[in-house]
């Protein structure tokens, strides 16, 4: 029976994790990653359980609106030597009590947990951009590894080649062997650069799947999209337009201002110090006595009582307590004003930075094309000169590695100008992809 139970378990174990992988996208692109992040990612997860402790909190500054009740229940026993025997009391009792006036202080901290809630979704937002920004620039940085790796791939080839046809050109007596030596030196070069863009691109790849929350053992098929000069040079919203809807959609902003008019809540309730309380308190209550000549139920009955009354408390002298209570107030509302300033001039620093990138990325992605282009030819030239004996092999090699170094920086403005176009559209709260 026991190996029953035990092989049902395990074959739920297997169905269970058989559910869960389903879950997870057979590719990853931009969009599963980002998808997949905002259910699973743990900064996500804090956020929406402080979102849920601050919907209880409001529904716990609603219920202050009713009133309260409360039962009691007080046995005692007293051994005493001025009475001949001990006695058993009890007293029995239900009391409630409601706040009919306080200066709106009640339905001002009502209004401001609803505005704390709805900070709360706020700051759920904040954090999917956080990690909607991380995503893309490992993301992109993952596509930039691999397309290194393949130039390096093909770079290492031809110095294979080369490396290869010098050895037999040295044993026909053509060339020497320091022009040999050159060649080896390069392939070596060659195949260490490849190594490190391999090493770079597994580097990224595991930082994805840190911020995916995937086990380090978790095999990952990243799509590798093919981005075309169009996608890059795709003309950009003006600046002004930019900033304008970021401060509509970006949620830190949306999040300060709700403070300011927290932190204005606050000081009215500050203000409410001032004014009487007044209170509708009820009760009613019974007792009884072991030494009494009346039995258990009769005592209840006569010793019942009950009472309804208003209590009105007004504040004469507090101690400064409610002046000082104002005028903190009032400062907290000035600082949630400044911070606000603030959150927008941070925000209006971090577009105008990353629009800036996104221009000079992008004209410098058409330079780099065309220097790309002009040492491509310039090299293909020169190794077919190479090969007719008009050019040596250090010729060879320099014009080699400045095509190198040509293609690497149209590699670098290329995912640089890309980067930086879609941290504009995350700016916007514009769909992030990369096709």
């Amino acid at each position: 029976m026991r190996v029953r139970i035990f092989s049902l378990l395990l074959l739920f174990a297997i169905y269970a994790g058989n559910v869960s992988a389903q879950e997870k996208p057979l590719q990853w692109d931009l969009s599963a990653c980002i998808n997949y992040a905002s259910q699973n990612n743990i900064q996500i997860q804090q956020s929406k359980i402080s979102l849920k402790q601050n919907a209880i909190s409001t529904k716990q500054a609603k219920a202050q609106l009713f009133p309260n009740l409360t039962a009691s229940i007080n046995q005692n026993f007293t051994n005493s030597p001025y009475v001949p025997s001990n006695v058993y009391n009890g007293s029995y009792g239900i009391s409630s009590s409601m706040t009919l006036f306080d200066g709106g202080k009640t339905l001002k901290n009502i209004e401001q947990q609803k505005l704390t809630e709805k900070a709360g979704n706020y700051a759920v937002l904040e954090s999917e951009k956080d990690i909607q920004m991380s995503i893309l620039q490992i993301y992109l940085q993952i596509l930039y590894a691999d397309e290194s790796v393949k130039i390096n791939q093909m770079t290492l080839d031809v110095s294979t080649y080369q490396m290869q046809r010098a050895q037999e050109l040295l044993k026909a007596g053509s060339i020497s062997k320091a022009d040999l030596a050159q060649l080896e030196s390069q392939y070596s070069s060659d195949k260490y650069q490849l190594t490190v863009s391999e090493n770079n691109l597994k580097s990224y790849k595991l930082q994805l799947k840190q911020l995916l929350e995937l086990s380090l053992n978790e095999a990952m098929d990243i799509v590798i999209p093919e981005i075309n000069s169009t996608e890059i040079l795709k003309p950009l919203p003006s600046l002004q337009s930019i900033y304008e809807t970021a401060l509509k959609v970006m949620p830190q902003v949306g999040s300060s201002n709700l403070e300011v008019t927290i932190a204005g809540l606050e000081t009215e309730k500050a203000k409410a110090g001032y004014l009487p309380k007044i209170s509708l308190n009820a009760s009613i209550g019974t007792s009884n006595i072991s030494d009494s000549n009346m039995n258990f139920s009769d005592q209840l009955q006569d010793r019942l009582n009950e009472m309804i009354g208003v209590t009105v408390s007004i504040p004469i002298f507090t101690n400064r307590e409610n002046k000082s209570a104002v005028e903190k107030a009032r400062l907290s509302e000035k600082t949630s004003q400044l911070n606000l300033l603030n959150t927008e001039k941070e925000l209006l620093s971090e577009i105008e930075s990353v629009y800036q990138d996104a221009i000079s990325a992008q004209s410098q992605y058409v330079a780099a094309l065309e220097k790309e282009r002009a040492l491509k030819i310039s090299y293909e030239l020169v190794e077919q000169q190479y090969t007719l004996g008009m050019k040596n092999t250090l010729e060879l090699l320099t014009e080699k590695n400045n095509l190198i170094a040509a293609q690497q920086s149209l590699l670098q403005t290329k995912y640089m100008s890309l980067m930086n176009a879609q941290l504009l559209n995350i700016y916007q709260n514009s769909a992030i992809e990369i096709k």
